[in-house]
């Protein structure tokens, strides 16, 4: 078993040059965190990766340049200014090969700082409420550093770590960071009662967090058979499973089960996850991997957007040239949804951006990533409506977005869709 230490003696394993992991999301271990870059001033060219992390990441402050650099899978708000700036780096990648980079020696990991719940009987403890690439990372680094913590729920799958494969164990008594849902605009709830429409009983869900996939399970209530295999939810499908929405039967993956790869949500999402049989937690390299999608009925991919282009190509993880997010799962889950029997990959988003412009534009702004091509692209959903682009030429795509685009721009749009394939359609 790993020896009970301080936060600052568990951290001192970290040496100048070392590669670290940082848990995803709501299990970024704060107190590894903090103690880390308390020790700042003893290291030089530390690499720090990670995807998403909430709270705080000290590390990226410009006073640290010399002692930290961060390389991100994903750009959280908590690093967004540092890429922007240069002071982080930012790697694009699918969710569902983040794993590889570490099992395949690509990005070997000197160090894992990662979040559990306390060791059961047997001496296992829980990565609890993010798997993703944790799995990988505690099962490949050559030190691990577990902040053990009660309120970390305990959670089925592979997320399990037995006490003698973790090098220190640091204790502490944090609550995790809560999401709970807001309000919804009447914007998001057109938009959730569009792409509803559109889902069918006995499909089986992929969606993020956030309003509009909350506007669109708000609006399921009365489908049936409704099955989950998604890289992460949120507490809108707790109200769908207590009333017999859910059920996974259909399901040919992990029937029965919701299988996810992380979450984030309120403490009672937290709870409802905790030591739940029905809740399958895995590593995304699995759960993000197309051919495990495709195997399920009716996959239903429900994912956003920054902007999309009269052609269908989505930008997702940038504005223009400064990064935003990151590639996250959507390629792998839109085109598991493409090659499911049935299936229906959505990018759903509002019209126009909180300034007034429009989300449907003539093309992409200078240096933005293409998430999603347009080779890929099938409905594109917006409150005033859904697109259908598969099958369709770029003529007829640039027609039926500018029909769900907000009709302020509507006719600014037309006028480029003339310049660009002339007046015969429009």
């Amino acid at each position: 078993m790993g020896k009970v230490v301080s936060a600052e003696e568990a951290v001192s394993a970290i040496k100048s040059g070392d590669r670290v992991f940082i848990h995803t999301a709501v299990a970024s271990p704060q107190r590894l965190v903090q103690a880390m870059t308390n020790r700042a001033s003893e290291f030089r060219n530390v690499e720090i990766v990670h995807l998403h992390t909430e709270g705080d990441a000290p590390y990226v402050k410009p006073e640290y340049r010399e002692s930290f650099r961060v390389n991100a899978f994903f750009v959280g708000a908590n690093v967004r200014k540092a890429v922007q700036e240069g002071r982080a780096d930012y790697i694009p990648i699918f969710l569902s090969e983040v794993p590889h980079l570490f099992t395949r020696n690509i990005l070997p990991l000197d160090v894992a700082l990662v979040h559990v719940s306390p060791p059961d009987k047997h001496g296992y403890c829980s990565l609890g409420v993010s798997i993703d690439a944790a799995q990988a990372a505690v099962h490949t680094a050559k030190y691990v550093v577990a902040q053990v913590n009660p309120n970390m729920p305990r959670t089925h799958g592979d997320g399990l770590i037995h006490t003698r494969n973790i090098d220190a164990l640091v204790e502490s008594n944090d609550a995790l960071p809560e999401f709970p849902p807001h309000p919804l605009t009447d914007v998001e709830k057109s938009i959730g009662r569009n792409v509803a429409e559109i889902v069918e009983d006995g499909a089986t869900l992929q969606m993020g967090i956030g309003a509009i996939p909350d506007a669109v399970l708000a609006l399921l209530g009365n489908h049936k058979r409704l099955g989950i295999h998604t890289e992460m939810f949120s507490d809108g499908i707790i109200d769908l499973v207590e009333k017999g929405v859910i059920t996974g039967e259909d399901k040919r993956v992990h029937p029965g089960k919701v299988v996810s790869s992380f979450v984030m949500g309120s403490r009672r999402l937290y709870d409802f996850i905790d030591d739940n049989p029905l809740i399958v937690m895995l590593g995304s390299d699995y759960v993000n991997d197309t051919a495990v999608i495709r195997r399920n009925p009716k996959v239903t991919a429900i994912n956003s957007a920054l902007e999309v282009d009269m052609t269908g190509q989505v930008c997702a993880d940038s504005i223009g040239t400064k990064q935003y997010s990151g590639v996250g799962g959507q390629m792998d889950f839109i085109r598991g949804a493409s090659l499911s029997p049935n299936g229906k990959p959505i990018i759903a988003l509002p019209s126009t951006t909180k300034h007034g412009e429009s989300r449907i534009v003539s093309s992409l702004k200078h240096g933005a990533g293409v998430v999603t091509t347009r080779a890929h692209v099938h409905y594109i959903v917006t409150e005033y409506g859904a697109a259908m682009l598969y099958g369709k030429n770029l003529r007829q795509r640039a027609e039926a977005l500018i029909n769900i685009a907000h009709p302020d721009h509507r006719e600014a749009l037309s006028a480029e869709a003339h310049k660009l394939y002339g007046s015969n359609v429009f």
